[in-house]
């Protein structure tokens, strides 16, 4: 896994490390600073071969330390270096102040202010390097700062660069406004602007979370890591890191069909069948050893027309399900794609999680904005499964289960059903349904980032996580999957990973049952939602440009030759 830190894990690593005596808090402001420089000329190599125009942003900590060195770098280099202070000199940390001294010994430092800042309009810089606040970025910018940041955010528009030579925005470990545990961008009502867009974004030791996430993408431009010689990582218990998929596990060695699983897509009604076959698609080219769809009588024949690997089983409602789950070899269930709201979907959920007269759940505690207001039930119908399959994973063996969509809405208006949800299922919402499943959760991830460390996707996806008892997979360009036990990771499609093809009706339905495929195959409910989630950005990379949800399936053979699978 490739591990994310928050700030405060960042500043904990570098004490930890400076307490030891391995390094210096100089060497490594030093090794920072010669880091962003090695990070420019490597992404623009026509700036190492002369000398050039930069200006340097200092702020009043040590990521403005990092700038003196910067600074200091290039103009041994030969380059044209102005160098702006925002804050007091006599109130820099004590190695920033030594940098500062350094860098007063070659140049000059400018205070900051708008009024005396160059106007970007008229004045060309080759580089301007923002070293103001750093992973330190906790209040919106005001006064100068703000003011130069509005300034250069409106200099710089892409039809501003197009009539001159461009300049190259540089940031120095996070562009100052995004927050760097959460990716939200931090600034006052009156100064939306005030903020850095970068082109490069140089960072030191690992990624940090928000790079990932909301806004952090768009502003940090091009993420580079770099060693700074720092050992360790973050905490085990707290450790977020980007998604590392199973790919070993999907290999198959050997068995028959139902050695791989059996998994069953349950459908809606007739006419509504395209989403449940985009979802047994997606299980089956997983590798799935059997895939059924469950539908209406009425449905039959429509998927009949459509589906010839995939067998279909009769489910009229609640009964008609505990029935065809005697068949024990049925161990992964998906509901939800065009599942319908009604009374007999309401009944397949319950049944697929264990809810009956007979046999009810074990109480949940009560969670504001968790499912239906007190003494609101549920429309639930059936015997339930022969097995007792309850929730909170206090049961003697509960079926694996994916609920997407449709299902995720039945859930959000029903505490017994919401109740009976437990470490096997994976829930996969999108923001709406996040919102109509965590009310409260959601109202809080949407708030107006005021101050930092701002509440993150991360924040919100594990407690949601915690409060459902399973795997919450919390689907956007910047996916977040959680399991109950604190467990969580990034799948972002940004950056070189980008996949905006992905933003096409259906693909989550092909998701859903993806991960219903690889619950069937045997993998647990985390490791199923971490490399579905991861393939499915894999095949809409390898299709490209003119995707759509059906050409994801067939998309996967390709991915898994291209992986050596």
């Amino acid at each position: 896994m490739t591990e994310l830190l928050t700030s405060a894990q960042m500043r904990a690593i570098e004490a930890a490390a400076i307490a030891s005596g391995a390094v210096t808090g100089l060497e490594l402001m030093e090794r920072a600073g010669r880091g962003v420089v090695e990070a420019v000329f490597e992404e623009w190599p026509e700036l190492r071969a002369t000398s050039h125009r930069a200006v340097v942003l200092c702020g009043p900590g040590n990521n403005g330390g990092d700038g003196f060195v910067v600074a200091r770098l290039l103009r041994e280099r030969g380059w044209a270096v102005e160098v702006f202070l925002y804050g007091d000199a006599e109130r820099l940390p004590p190695d920033a102040r030594v940098n500062y001294e350094r860098w007063c010994g070659m140049g000059v430092v400018t205070a900051l202010e708008s009024e005396s800042f160059p106007r970007l309009h008229s004045v060309h810089a080759d580089l301007i390097v923002d070293a103001l606040f750093g992973t330190g970025f906790a209040r919106p910018a005001d006064g100068d700062a703000a003011q130069v940041l509005v300034h250069i955010r409106t200099a710089i528009w892409p039809v501003e660069r197009s009539f001159r030579s461009a300049e190259h925005l540089v940031a120095v470990d996070v562009p100052t406004g995004l927050c760097a545990d959460s990716g939200k961008v931090i600034v006052a009502e009156v100064a939306k602007l005030a903020h850095f867009r970068a082109d490069l974004t140089v960072t030191f030791h690992r990624a940090k979370i928000g790079h990932f996430l909301e806004d952090g993408p768009e502003l940090v431009g091009k993420l580079v890591v770099k060693d700074i010689g720092l050992p360790g990582a973050g905490p085990a218990g707290g450790r977020v890191g980007l998604v590392t998929p199973r790919l070993e596990s999907l290999r198959k060695h050997s068995g028959h069909k139902y050695s791989h699983g059996h998994a069953l897509i349950l459908s809606g009604p007739a006419g509504r069948g395209g989403a449940a076959r985009l979802a047994a698609r997606g299980a089956l080219r997983i590798g799935a050893g059997v895939v059924t769809v469950g539908c209406p009588a009425e449905a039959v024949a429509e998927h009949a027309g459509r589906l010839d690997a995939v067998m279909l089983r009769e489910v009229a409602d609640g009964d008609g399900l505990a029935a065809v789950l005697e068949d024990g070899r049925i161990n992964a269930l998906c509901l939800g794609p065009g599942l319908g709201l009604d009374a007999r979907a309401a009944g397949l959920v319950g049944v697929a999680l264990g809810v009956s007269a007979a046999r009810p759940p074990p109480p949940a505690p009560p969670h504001e904005g968790e499912g239906r207001r007190s003494g609101q039930g549920g429309a639930l119908d059936g015997d339930g499964l022969p097995l007792p399959l309850v929730g909170r994973g206090q049961g003697w063996g509960a079926r694996r289960v994916v609920l997407d969509a449709d299902a995720l809405t039945l859930i959000a208006g029903d505490v017994a059903l919401f109740g009976a949800l437990h470490a096997a299922c994976v829930l996969t919402p999108h923001a709406g349904e996040f919102a109509r499943l965590f009310p409260d959760i959601a109202a809080k991830l949407a708030a107006p980032a005021t101050t930092g460390p701002a509440y993150s996707r991360v924040d919100a996806a594990r407690a949601a996580a915690a409060r459902a008892g399973c795997v919450v997979l919390l689907k956007g360009p910047d996916t977040v999957i959680a399991a109950p036990d604190g467990r969580c990771a990034v799948n972002a499609a940004v950056y070189d990973r980008a996949a905006p093809w992905l933003a096409t009706a259906g693909a989550g339905d092909v998701l859903a049952g993806v991960i219903c495929g690889l619950l069937a195959r045997g993998f647990e409910a985390f490791d199923a939602a971490c490399t579905g989630a991861w393939l499915h950005v894999e095949c809409a990379r390898s299709f490209g440009p003119g995707l759509i949800a059906e050409d994801l399936p067939e998309e996967l053979p390709k991915v898994f030759r291209a992986l050596g699978l």
